[in-house]
C-alpha cells in the first residue's frame, strides 16, 4: 500500500512599504527546499501562514516578480495578519 504523501512547499513574500509597489516573491520551493525556507523563517521569527490555496497561487509567479494584481486583496489580508502578530510580539516585549 502507497501512502499519499504530500510534498511541503512554500512560498516567501517580501513587501518594503513606500518602497514597493506589490509584494514580490522571494523564494519558492518544494521538498527539502521550503523546509529550509520555513527553517530561515523560524530563525528569523518571520510569521509562517499555512494555506495551501494561497501557496498553489503563489507558485505559479517567478521568484523576483510582483504578485499580480488578482492576488493583492488575498496577500493584503495576509500581510494584516502579518502586521498584527508583530503588534502583539512587539507589546509583549514592551511589558517585560
Amino acid at each position: 500500500m502507497k501512502k499519499n504523501k504530500t510534498k511541503t512547499s512554500a512560498v516567501s513574500l517580501q513587501y518594503v512599504q513606500g518602497g514597493d509597489r506589490a509584494p514580490k516573491v522571494t523564494a519558492k520551493g518544494q521538498g527539502w527546499v521550503a523546509e529550509k525556507i520555513i527553517a530561515m523563517a523560524i530563525e528569523q521569527n518571520i510569521p509562517i501562514k499555512k494555506d495551501r490555496d494561497l501557496i498553489a497561487l503563489l507558485e505559479k509567479i517567478d521568484v523576483g516578480q510582483e504578485i499580480p494584481e488578482a492576488l493583492y486583496k488575498i496577500v493584503a489580508e495576509l500581510l494584516a495578519w502579518v502586521y498584527h502578530l508583530n503588534k502583539e510580539y512587539s507589546e509583549k516585549q514592551q511589558a517585560l
